[in-house]
């Protein structure tokens, strides 16, 4: 009997250790009138929640495997630090070999703000070729045609995604959302965002097959918003379940994630 428990344990130990290093590609379409023909099959890869987490030495699995999708844009939606074990050098890691394969783009999250040293973070990131969005839009061109990114701050720096939103007016451009928390997603369909990246939730830490994530921070238990897709009216919101922890040491369930996401110009 104590042969099996042991071997029990140690599947389920190999599991969870697989589960919680093995980086999924989680591979989206959005389709819109609004998408310029010149970004038809343009390719977003998304980066959320890294939180310090290590895929090989200096990253060199992430590194990889974002090697391998090759995108034409990447969009880092936040907690690419965690305040708990703060280690800008291991994100820097990151970012410095990304940072040629394709434009990046950041906004903060929650950790970032709580680490009391968000403008030396912007700034080293800044300083290798990041575009780092404060509460800014910038307009990406490409053949003549334009699309509108915009980067919302995380409101633990003590103004709401709502307030922040109201900087920005409706546009005919297709726009692009980075916005580190889900849980308003009603705040972005109001303001008539159309394609919003987003993050946060972790993917509900735990995953019960059929039911979806366990709990969120902003959310509580049985959180709304925390993998995947999610539209209203004419706003559709990705949200990453994101590379690493936090507080919560494993995932179950879960595996840790990259979104990749192609246009389609109707």
């Amino acid at each position: 009997m104590k042969k099996w428990i042991f071997l029990l344990v140690v599947i389920l130990a190999v599991s969870l250790y697989i589960g919680n290093t093995r980086v999924s590609i989680n591979e989206v379409t959005i389709e819109s009138e609004k998408i310029p023909a010149s970004f038809n099959d343009w390719t977003i890869l998304q980066i959320s929640d890294l939180h310090d987490a290590t895929f090989g030495e200096k990253q060199v699995k992430l590194v990889n495997k974002i090697k391998d999708i090759n995108p034409d844009i990447i969009f880092i939606t936040g907690d690419i630090i965690d305040s708990n074990r703060y280690d800008l050098q291991n994100s820097l890691d990151l970012v410095n070999q990304i940072i040629n394969i394709a434009p990046v783009y950041y906004v903060t999250g929650n950790h970032e703000i709580a680490t009391n040293d968000v403008n030396h973070i912007k700034t080293s990131l800044q300083n290798v070729g990041v575009h780092v969005l404060t509460n800014e839009e910038e307009m990406m061109e490409y053949n003549g045609e334009k699309m509108r990114i915009i980067g919302i701050e995380d409101p633990l720096s003590g103004f709401s995604v709502n307030e922040q939103l109201k900087r920005f007016e409706d546009s005919e451009d297709y726009t692009l959302v980075l916005s580190h928390r889900p849980e308003v997603f009603q705040d972005y369909v109001d303001y008539k965002m159309d394609l919003v990246f987003s993050g946060h939730a972790h993917g509900g830490q735990f995953r019960i097959p059929g039911l979806g994530g366990l709990v969120a921070p902003g959310q509580g238990v049985f959180p709304k918003y925390t993998s995947g897709t999610y539209e209203a009216e004419d706003t559709t919101m990705i949200v990453s379940r994101g590379l690493g922890n936090s507080l919560v040491p494993i995932r179950v369930f879960n595996t840790p994630e990259l979104v990749v996401v192609t246009l389609k110009s109707k």
